[in-house]
């Protein structure tokens, strides 16, 4: 790597604090609204790092990837780019999370630490049936190691009952550094409490009626959250169990736009970005707005 080169990639690992992204890459209609006329499906991986941060990967939670295929993800894509995990579902979908140890190994060893640097925080999805147990979420945050093959994991809950909205809760997160799911949804339990070392929004608001997504005054909204989260804050026009903690350390922020108007959610996450002023190095100059 060249000495302009080599400033360029750190340049933008100090700019992408701050990450935006969208779940996936393989949607039909993104090809109207997002991916270039006759792009082949073998390359939407390509393009798409090119014009976001990150990308929440979706398919790893219904089912096992090979380690060649985290391989060739790792490959594919741009220096500084990050793919949270989703683990796989039969590991937290069960009655008793204490007994998903073997899932939990099966899982992490799977091949995932092929992504390197570009392995970012795995997203441990609860069931919207299972509740908060203190005992038994206790011992299942236990399982979730620090490192896997050498390589840092960072561990996010994303908590699915209204049960886990208690201060009960919180003290467990904090005390295992896992963060939890901030999700900005009607359907699910909304709450902004930092529980770990960084912030993982899962935006779900999209309108299909709106080319990016958002509204603009909503896309400035969110860069404004996600700025005082980086620097360490937290807004305060978020609904919380608690109060907002002392100033923080800098922190990581990932910002996905998930489902809803899921079409409009390429657009949303470039909209953001504009807002935060960060554009990718190699981003299409004219994106595609339908």
């Amino acid at each position: 790597m060249g000495v302009t080169e080599n400033r360029k990639v750190q340049s933008m690992a100090k700019a992408t604090r701050i990450r935006v992204g969208i779940g996936g890459w393989d949607y039909d209609p993104w090809r109207e609204t997002f991916y270039p006329d006759k792009l082949a499906k073998t390359k939407q991986l390509q393009y798409a790092s090119r014009q976001l941060t990150a990308i929440e990967v979706n398919g790893t939670y219904y089912r096992t990837q090979s380690p060649a295929t985290y391989a060739k993800w790792r490959d594919e894509t741009p220096e500084d780019f990050v793919f949270s995990m989703k683990a796989l579902r039969y590991t937290t979908n069960r009655r008793v999370l204490a007994e998903a140890g073997e899932s939990v190994g099966k899982f992490l060893g799977s091949g995932i630490t092929e992504l390197g640097d570009k392995l970012g925080p795995i997203v441990w999805q609860l069931a919207p049936t299972k509740k908060f147990d203190a005992d038994d979420l206790g011992a299942f945050f236990k399982l979730l190691p620090a490192k896997q093959e050498g390589v840092a994991l960072r561990h996010v809950l994303d908590a699915r009952h209204e049960s886990f909205m208690c201060a009960e809760y919180l003290a467990l997160a904090r005390k295992h550094d896992v963060a939890t799911v901030y999700t900005d949804s009607d359907e699910y339990p909304s709450f902004a409490d930092v529980t770990g070392p960084l912030i993982y929004a899962r935006l779900m608001r999209a309108q299909a009626d709106v080319a990016t997504g958002y509204a603009k005054k909503d896309l400035k909204t969110w860069a404004a959250r996600a700025q005082s989260w980086a620097a360490g804050e937290e807004p305060d026009d978020l609904k919380r169990v608690e109060g907002a903690g002392k100033k923080a350390k800098a922190r990581e922020v990932y910002i996905y736009f998930i489902s809803a108007a899921k079409e409009r959610n390429p657009a949303a996450a470039r909209g953001l970005l504009a807002e935060l002023k960060q554009t990718p190095p190699e981003a299409d100059p004219n994106p595609r707005q339908t």
